[in-house]
């Protein structure tokens, strides 16, 4: 995904806290938050499409196989945005949900105007369009995808407001966005509030996060987590000496740096050992400790196994003494 949390809410839908972790008897339920300035509330559990913008077009059945196991399977919050894949995400996105019973009625839509399109005329084109290769009138979230220092907020915001009004957009939110910031959009709100701020947050990728938390703590605003699993790592990925592609290099940030690479490997195979320990999958542990975090994970998928797998490690939450465990090995402290 692209360039959490907030408060710890108080009515969470989620699976059952235990002293040992415990396998659902029937298919996870994902659950939801409640959404301090929505109309709606926000599922607990996503999936992001950034993955699914990328694809060849001889991958495009399989794409469409994957989205449409997530329906399926329950997921109801689909995250995009124009840039993946020049629309190519909306388009098929749109078309799945069209074509899947109760699909398009049930889902909660996120997508993002591009960082390159924030001046006021550019927001309302890039909606239009969107909604266009979506399907919809309306989307639950519209989200400014990353800031520009070259275009004022004091323009943009304006801007998402009157489509808010207009009832394009359900929900005004941001991504990669610090404190200032938030500070300086909010600003330029009269009657809309900034509902969700995206971030990249994980186990490993953490410390750009946090110091942004009190602040959607105190203004209710709720963090998506995107890269929760730190690009496979916290899955299990490349632990066994798999070399890593070069993609998946240059979009993850630090973690995959000569320089710090192996410290985070070390660190994955003992949260890996600890996840055994635990009788959980190691995802279980990635995913439970954002939503101890009061923030909402997005999962990537790109083949429909993974959306079960994923499922599945949302149905197990491990014990607190668990992710307090697993929150330590990830600092690098071996008590």
């Amino acid at each position: 995904m692209t360039p959490a949390a907030s408060r710890r809410p108080p009515a969470r839908t989620r699976p059952k806290k235990g002293a040992r972790a415990t396998a659902p008897s029937g298919p996870a339920t994902i659950g939801s938050v409640p959404l301090a300035h929505g109309p709606r509330p926000h599922p607990s559990l996503g999936v992001g499409l950034w993955g699914l913008g990328r694809w060849r077009p001889e991958d495009e059945a399989r794409t469409k196989a994957t989205i449409g196991r997530a329906v399926e399977a329950g997921f109801r919050w689909f995250d995009t945005a124009e840039v993946y894949g020049a629309g190519r995400s909306e388009r098929v996105l749109g078309d799945v949900l069209a074509r899947t019973a109760g699909g398009a009625s049930q889902a909660y839509v996120v997508t993002k105007v591009s960082w390159e399109h924030l001046r006021p005329s550019q927001v309302r084109a890039s909606l239009v369009n969107s909604l266009e290769r979506l399907g919809r009138t309306s989307v639950d979230e519209y989200l400014i995808h990353a800031p520009d220092d070259r275009v004022p907020l004091s323009e943009t915001m304006p801007a998402l407001e009157a489509l808010w009004k207009e009832g394009r957009i359900r929900t005004i939110g941001v991504s990669n966005f610090g404190v200032e910031e938030l500070e300086e959009a909010a600003k330029h709100l009269s009657e809309a509030r900034i509902a969700v701020n995206q971030l990249r947050y994980n186990l490993f990728d953490r410390d750009e996060t946090e110091p942004v938390q009190e602040y959607c703590r105190k203004n209710q605003i709720l963090i998506e987590a995107y890269s929760p699993l730190a690009r496979g790592l916290l899955a299990g990925r490349y632990l066994d000496g798999k070399r890593i592609p070069a993609e998946v290099k240059r979009f993850a940030h630090r973690l995959f740096e000569p320089d710090r690479l192996p410290t985070i490997l070390e660190r994955a195979r003992r949260i890996h050992e600890l996840a055994e320990e635990a009788k959980v999958p190691p995802a279980s542990i990635a995913l439970h400790w954002i939503e101890s975090r009061g923030a909402v994970p997005i999962v990537g998928a790109s083949r429909p196994e993974q959306i079960d797998a994923n499922l599945a490690a949302w149905g197990v939450r491990p014990s607190e003494a668990v992710l307090a465990q697993a929150d330590a090995l990830a600092r690098g402290d071996r008590a």
